[in-house]
């Protein structure tokens, strides 16, 4: 029993700061889901009743900006930082990669199966292109905005180098 309890207590530490990251993770993209879908359903619905794709664009660029903002300042905060410029055109183009898969689930739905009622539209584009944006979007966040923290082989005790 000792020993299970053990296991168990190593398996989490290992992936404790993982499980972390996907629960803030998972904060801030509820926030932006709200934001994104909301926005959709308010443009979907009113200006832009004809153009569900247009619709989509325009809901996710704020989404992103929301997205970003929380993933920077507190999802992935203690991980390496560079250029903020860099940061947010990586995000964005990962993110526009993610629009690519919600476009590409709301497009086959609407126009190659004729689904295009609003409840068909959200089906698609915030529930199955949601999801698998969503995959996407974390693993690609940790692989090339919000890198890893570097790791120091010099131990704690031992001072740095000068440099030369």
């Amino acid at each position: 029993m000792n020993s299970a309890r053990g296991l168990a207590r190593s398996l989490y530490a290992r992936v404790e700061h993982l499980l972390h990251e996907i629960a803030k993770f998972g904060v801030v993209g509820a926030i932006a889901f709200i934001v994104d879908v909301g926005t959709f359903n308010l443009l979907r619905n009113g200006v832009m009743e004809d153009k569900p794709l247009t619709a989509k664009v325009v809901s996710t660029v704020l989404a992103t900006t929301v997205a970003f903002a929380g993933n920077r300042q507190w999802t992935f905060k203690h991980r390496e930082r560079s250029n903020v410029r860099r940061e947010y055109v990586l995000f964005f183009g990962l993110n526009g990669v993610a629009l690519l898969i919600a476009l590409a689930c709301l497009g086959v739905s609407h126009y190659l199966l004729n689904f295009t009622s609003p409840l068909a539209d959200n089906i698609s584009a915030n529930i199955v292109g949601m999801a698998l944006g969503t995959l996407f979007r974390f693993w690609s966040y940790r692989k090339f905005v919000f890198t890893a923290p570097v790791t120091r082989d010099t131990p704690a005790d031992e001072p740095e180098p000068l440099a030369a």
